[in-house]
């Protein structure tokens, strides 16, 4: 078992485009039937974001499904939990001072976060950090256990 990292940082209006953080539905949609726009607006909506989801660098809306996206993403690969907290808790401390909320800069509440990903990340679960920033932007940060992921253990390591 070991742990991945990916970080997002972004406009707050892109990454509040849900459609293109979740994989399309495992079948399209039917055929448009003729001079049907709603249809064709379907079809053509579904391609896009099967097209864009294995290559976008938004975060998914599930944790495990950053497994998907290319491995250039990955912030770097650890094989001790603790480790990888580490690398979370770096990004939380390069990031606190932007946050919009003055709670999520506590250290306290910080160092919090960074004891329980360890805790989680040991027991073979996913973590998934978000804060809104200023300006309205947004940071994503998660750790993807991998070999095989808890909670969709048919994803491939993006690194074999």
């Amino acid at each position: 078992m070991h742990h991945h990292a990916y970080l997002w940082t972004g406009p707050k209006d892109r990454f509040d485009n849900e459609a293109l953080r979740r994989p399309p539905h495992p079948q399209p949609p039917p055929p448009p039937a003729p001079n049907d726009p709603t249809g064709e607006r379907l079809l053509q909506r579904y391609r896009e974001v099967a097209a864009e989801f294995p290559t976008s660098d938004l975060p998914p809306l599930e944790t495990a499904n950053w497994l998907v996206k290319p491995r250039s993403l990955v912030r770097g690969t650890w094989d001790e939990a603790k480790e990888a907290a580490a690398w979370l808790g770096e990004r939380l401390a390069e990031h606190a001072y932007r946050f919009a909320d003055g709670h999520d800069r506590d250290t306290g509440h910080l160092c919090r976060l960074v004891d329980s990903a360890a805790v989680r990340l040991a027991t073979g679960a996913d973590v998934s950090y978000g804060f809104y920033l200023e300006r309205p932007a947004y940071v994503s940060m998660a750790l993807v256990t991998c070999s095989p992921n808890r909670s969709m253990p048919g994803l491939p390591c993006p690194l074999s």
